[in-house]
């Protein structure tokens, strides 16, 4: 609690008290009349500067609803819920219809990525990917935006039908290969749109 001052660290210390005996936190005017403040704007402050620093919790708009976090949950990032938009063959490229199949919850800041990010998730079919340890039944999540680099997993769309596969540049022209020999590389005759590139992996234990 380095970043508390000595006052909020007492003040923390009596919340942590009151919601361990009594089940809620008190009032700002029990909080007030505890500490000696002579109003309760004093009081309102150092709750304010104890939430924002991240040791207590907040639903807007209902009374008396701060808690005290534990020390986990005061350093735990959000979740952010990724739609799941589908599946996605990792095999052959095939015509898909965009559609939402459930989400996922992701702590994306531990990804590297800005929670502000474009992050969306399709389920993996086939076995086009083994290669990169991707089998059929992952969920992988991408982010949309940035432009891929030679190497990176991609969801694309090539030709109008769409895939999951290695996005690679040689001699100046793009192409996507699967990390299995059974499956050729894939050259666009018209179009490669790249949708996202893949940024982390969720899989279920059978």
């Amino acid at each position: 609690m380095d970043d508390l001052t000595q006052r909020q660290q007492e003040i923390l210390e009596f919340l942590r008290s009151h919601q361990r005996e009594r089940g809620v936190v008190p009032s700002l005017r029990e909080i007030a009349r505890h500490f000696g403040f002579r109003s309760m704007t004093a009081a309102a402050d150092h709750v304010r500067a104890l939430r924002q620093k991240g040791h207590l919790g907040h639903e807007p708009r209902q009374a008396r609803s701060h808690r005290v976090l534990s020390p986990l949950e005061a350093h735990r990032q959000p979740l952010v819920d990724v739609p799941i938009y589908g599946s996605i063959p990792a095999g052959l490229a095939e015509a898909r219809e965009q559609e939402v199949d459930g989400c996922v919850s992701v702590d994306i800041a531990s990804l590297g990525i800005s929670t502000s990010a474009k992050v969306f998730a399709l389920r993996v079919r086939g076995d086009s990917m083994i290669g990169r340890h991707i089998v059929d039944g992952d969920i992988a999540i991408l982010q949309q935006g940035p432009n891929p680099s030679s190497g990176d997993v991609v969801a694309a769309l090539i030709d109008g039908e769409s895939t999951l596969k290695t996005f690679l540049v040689e001699r100046g022209t793009p192409f996507l290969r699967a990390e299995n020999p059974r499956y050729p590389d894939l050259i666009a005759a018209e179009e490669l749109l790249i949708q996202g590139i893949l940024v982390a992996m969720v899989r279920k234990c059978q």
